[in-house]
């Protein structure tokens, strides 16, 4: 099986293009590296793109980004995806920097790029704006979670690195605890989009900025039980919650455990099913606030 082995960036559409542009650019501190009326493209690191903003009539997560190992045949791998009944495009310069890429969508209407080569563009020292290392994982609400956990693993070859319950997935792509989070919610729709910060004092540079910037805290900071990442979320001009995390579990596939960590639970860390809901949310910091997850 051809698997994707990370996620490279997630694609928006907005109704104000110029607020969004400026958060992820002057507040994020991603670099604009391209721009036309409708449409912005942000990196935080090599990378060509981490964020696509388009013009739209609603703020929505429209695309994900996912690179399978380089070399990959992308006509077997579109073959690969239409054996599960999918349908695909193929893509040629459909976005800078990527000439080839393979197009679907997965079984909530999300559309997955997969592509296997890209020009990277060198970013460099960046000295404003909180500057995430990277992009770490997108999350959504979904109204049937088993059947999108089958698709992510099944279709694009994630594994689940572990359960909140029956209701709350974490799956992987790569040796990072998660790519994708998947909860259980009344509609589908993106919940937050996820940026890892270097350490804990990157995470309070971020805070002190973001109170400068008048952004206030949705949640956190907390540390979480599942994953055992530190993390704050806020909001964006349309309402998107960003995490901003450091500390993220990674996993070791020849063991099937995690990489040891003192505030770890279990010794060794392996993936599982967490029954204590308190635990698996948070080890210390705020419960989440109400009506969070939805």
């Amino acid at each position: 099986m051809i698997r994707v082995d990370r996620i490279a960036y997630a694609a928006f559409e907005t109704p104000d293009l110029a607020a969004q542009t400026d958060h992820y650019e002057r507040v994020m501190g991603l670099k604009l590296v391209e721009r036309d009326t409708d449409t912005a493209y942000l990196t935080a690191g090599v990378d060509h793109h981490t964020v696509i903003l388009r013009r739209g009539d609603a703020g929505r997560c429209v695309a994900l980004g996912f690179q399978v190992p380089p070399g990959t045949d992308l006509g077997d791998y579109a073959t690969q995806i239409g054996k599960h009944g999918i349908a695909t495009a193929r893509r040629s310069d459909s976005q800078p920097n990527i000439r080839d890429l393979v197009a679907f969508e997965d079984n909530k209407g999300t559309r997955i790029e997969v592509f296997a080569e890209h020009e990277p563009v060198p970013n460099g020292p960046r000295w404003s704006g909180i500057a995430p290392n990277k992009l770490g994982h997108v999350a959504f609400n979904v109204t049937d979670i088993q059947a999108t956990v089958k698709f992510y693993c099944d279709v694009l070859g994630f594994r689940a690195s572990d359960w909140m319950g029956d209701f709350f997935a974490f799956l992987r792509c790569g040796p990072d605890h998660h790519s994708i989070n998947l909860v259980t919610g009344a509609t589908t729709k993106m919940h937050h989009i996820a940026f890892e910060l270097r350490d804990w004092t990157h995470i309070r540079d971020a805070c002190d900025f973001l109170a400068q910037e008048r952004t206030p805290l949705v949640w956190g900071p907390v540390r979480h039980g599942i994953g055992h990442n530190i993390s704050t979320y806020h909001r964006n001009p349309d309402g998107q919650i960003i995490e901003l995390f450091c500390e993220l579990d990674r996993v070791n596939e020849s063991t099937q455990s995690f990489e040891p960590r003192r505030v770890h639970q279990d010794f060794p860390q392996s993936p599982k099913v967490w029954s204590d809901i308190l635990q698996a949310a948070n080890m210390w910091g705020s419960p989440p606030p109400e009506g969070f997850l939805d």
